[in-house]
């Protein structure tokens, strides 16, 4: 009986992945529709509204079937929490809710279904909309999380970008005038997104070649196998744990940029152009691969992994905590990716690597910074060392269990865990320093990341961090207007 039941988890869990595969492709086919016949010039935004809504229901419904419905009773839900409380108090409660819900959803997805690591219910999505709720008042917030092009995988992205990708102004050119507003001055060409999402897919069909090639044949497992621990010499177990674990991101890459092609095929994406005036797509991309596979330090790795849920967890979390946003930050991405036990040790593990790792960096990178051999030595000593703890971080992510997780990192020692409180311990730490204004924190070190040489073009109102002081001003005014 425990045999038929597992085979049947494993059947459903087959199934579920073919569903969304076939779904994703769909939604690119039907991306490349939206695009052609209901462009914003040739249709209003109430048809976009309405085909991207409708589109994405159907695609949750039948990838999902009837546990898509949660989604809909937690934005409603919230929406009506809005309502009652008015929206001077909605942020804690209704973020309060959403992560409570989705809570529940998990744990009887996990614990009573046993649905494996899927699931359909957007939390961030709705924290997002309720704070960018006063920048448009009509309630759209039912589109703007179940459009066709990012129910199933995301990425989240800004409520004002979408609607203005709804609305058809991605491409107006906006530049400060005299008064210190953002006067638009001309409409720029709309550039076409065939190049990126042809790019785009060509990675998702090689990161699917590897995941079917070299994932099966490299299982994360194998590192807990009685024979592999007990003969295996040092140097094996360390390349196996690193190759292991790289073989099984790529169907990571494959969701994520697929998803982000779906979304460019509809010609959403767009952030502007590059210092060569080469039109840039990866306004909502949710990795680097290239930096990922290169990460010399823990926080590299991170800033370019999910994108989009660090971006989000940043904006609600640590950028709102007085104690310790470091710890409470990793926490709340735990408690958001699900009940697995794994998914905890994963994240705790990672707050003592991240801590430790900022403490030997600013303790001993100034002393590599020249000449440029002896900074090359440097950085293929933090590659080796960052992939090696990334690896024995994320292992009881994939194994998801308490004891399978215990037995790998037993059978390493705990070594990477004992060196990471060593580090803390004797090392001194520098508190990080924060700005008051936050925001304008992040709309300074997303511009020193991207938006080099892009002055001269002025600035697109596309661009979600380089709008959030906008957004606040807007949101002020209309509050006022509202109370007046």
């Amino acid at each position: 009986a425990f045999r038929r039941s597992v085979l049947l988890i494993q059947n459903f869990n087959f199934s579920l992945q073919v569903n969304f595969v076939v779904c994703q492709l769909f939604a690119l086919l039907a991306a490349i529709w939206f695009r052609t016949y209901l462009h914003s010039s040739k249709t209003s935004s109430f048809i976009r509204h309405v085909v991207a809504t409708l589109l994405g229901l159907y695609l949750a419904l039948f990838c999902f079937g009837w546990y898509a419905l949660h989604f809909l009773v937690q934005s409603g839900i919230s929406y009506c929490i809005m309502i009652i409380i008015g929206v001077e108090n909605m942020h804690n409660y209704c973020f309060v809710f959403a992560l409570g819900y989705l809570t529940v959803c998990q744990v009887t997805r996990v614990y009573i279904f046993d649905y494996g690591q899927y699931s359909v219910v957007k939390g961030q999505n709705i924290f997002a909309f309720i704070e960018n709720f006063f920048l448009n008042l009509e309630f759209l917030s039912c589109n703007y999380n179940c459009n066709f092009m990012g129910i199933l995988a995301g990425p989240l992205c800004s409520y004002k970008d979408y609607i203005t990708f709804i609305e058809g102004r991605s491409y107006h050119i906006t530049q400060s005038g005299e008064n210190g507003k953002e006067e638009t001055q001309y409409e720029k060409t709309e550039p076409s997104p065939n190049t990126a999402v042809v790019q785009k897919l060509l990675v998702c069909g090689l990161s699917l070649l590897f995941h079917l090639t070299i994932c099966t044949t490299l299982p994360v497992e194998y590192n807990i196998d009685e024979h592999f621990q007990a003969t295996a010499s040092w140097p094996t177990k360390i390349i196996y744990l690193y190759i292991s674990l790289l073989a099984a991101r790529p169907k990571y890459y494959f969701a994520w940029t697929l998803a982000d092609a779906i979304n460019n095929a509809a010609g959403f994406g767009f952030r502007g152009y590059d210092e060569n005036g080469a039109a840039r797509w990866d306004l909502i991309s949710n990795l680097r691969i290239q930096q990922i596979e290169m990460s010399t330090s823990f926080k590299m790795f991170l800033d370019n992994w999910n994108i989009q849920t660090a971006l989000w967890l940043k904006r609600v979390c640590y950028e709102r905590t007085s104690f310790s946003p470091t710890i409470q930050t990793f926490i709340l991405s735990a408690i958001w990716h699900g009940v697995y036990p794994g998914y905890y040790l994963t994240f705790l593990t990672g707050v003592l690597m991240t801590l430790a790792a900022r403490a030997m960096r600013n303790n001993f990178r100034h002393y590599f910074v020249e000449p440029s051999q002896l900074k090359l030595f440097y950085d293929v000593i933090t590659w080796i060392v960052t992939q090696v703890a990334i690896s024995y971080t994320v292992v009881p992510f994939v194994l998801l269990s308490v004891k399978p997780s215990l037995t790998f990192y037993s059978s390493w020692y705990y070594c990477l865990h004992i060196l990471g409180i060593l580090v803390l311990l004797l090392l001194p730490v520098k508190k990080t320093q924060r700005r008051k204004n936050t925001h304008e924190n992040i709309q300074l070190s997303q511009s020193k990341k991207f938006d080099e040489g892009e002055n001269s073009l002025g600035r697109n109102s596309f661009s979600t961090t380089n709008n959030v002081c906008n957004q606040n001003q807007e949101i002020a005014s209309r509050h006022s207007s509202l109370k007046q």
